[in-house]
């Protein structure tokens, strides 16, 4: 159905560092802005290269931070990496935060619909893990809701969280969203999901992150 561009900084010394090492430091600085442009201008170059190889056409997700949101020029940047990589917008999907939704609601209201005009889906990413107005959420110009990992571990192991990943799916095709449940890696966990109509799942039970060689090749074998 779709992938989810992640980032990783491969350090000469240090060696892979995660990105909840460096992506602070990045907002901080301002850097996420140049940092978030080139991973969204490669995965959109990634997807359109998959495209042409006459692989499977996939949804392909991509993070926004709250400072990327906080440029006025980002619609604009959208559009132009869109146009610069002829990706059609159907192809991208822009993951943001429960936090980010939250945020200066009326801003973030008109810049979502205005990604939905030019044809390009949005997802809540993490969705569970901070507080939110329900009353809110129904006015969110949003496809797809992510639930939390959190929830997804419990599954087998805390009725609790069994209770919530069921009632936020519910909640979300309720409202005429679709759900897609992170971190899902066990059998029990999938056919949980499954029996509670989630419509996606995102996690290790199918591959472990992969990098574009790898990826292309898991493609070509399942076009085959």
């Amino acid at each position: 159905m779709g992938v989810e561009a992640l980032i990783r900084w491969r350090h000469p010394v240090m060696g892979l560092i995660s990105p909840a090492k460096f992506i602070p430091i990045a907002e901080k600085t301002g850097l996420i802005l140049p940092i978030g442009e080139w991973v969204l201008r490669t995965a959109c170059q990634q997807n359109k290269k998959w495209q042409e190889q006459g692989l499977p056409k996939i949804r392909m997700g991509v993070n926004l931070s709250l400072r990327q949101f906080h440029n006025n020029d980002l619609l604009n940047l959208v559009e132009s990496v869109l146009k610069e990589t002829k990706l059609a917008p159907q192809y991208l999907e822009l993951e943001i935060t429960e936090t980010i939704a939250m945020k200066e609601k009326s801003y973030i209201i008109n810049t979502l619909n205005a990604f939905r005009q030019i044809g390009v889906s949005i997802a809540i990413d993490d969705f569970g893990t901070e507080y939110s107005s329900l009353s809110y959420l129904k006015h969110l110009p949003v496809d797809r809701l992510k639930v939390a990992m959190q929830f997804i571990r419990g599954i087998g192991i805390d009725h609790k969280d069994e209770a919530l990943a069921k009632g936020i799916i519910v909640l979300a095709k309720s409202i005429g969203m679709n759900v897609i449940a992170e971190g899902v890696e066990t059998k029990e966990q999938l056919e949980f999901l499954k029996n509670h109509n989630c419509d996606e799942i995102q996690g290790y039970y199918f591959f472990k992150p992969l990098a574009e060689a790898e990826m292309t090749k898991l493609l070509i074998t399942y076009n085959k």
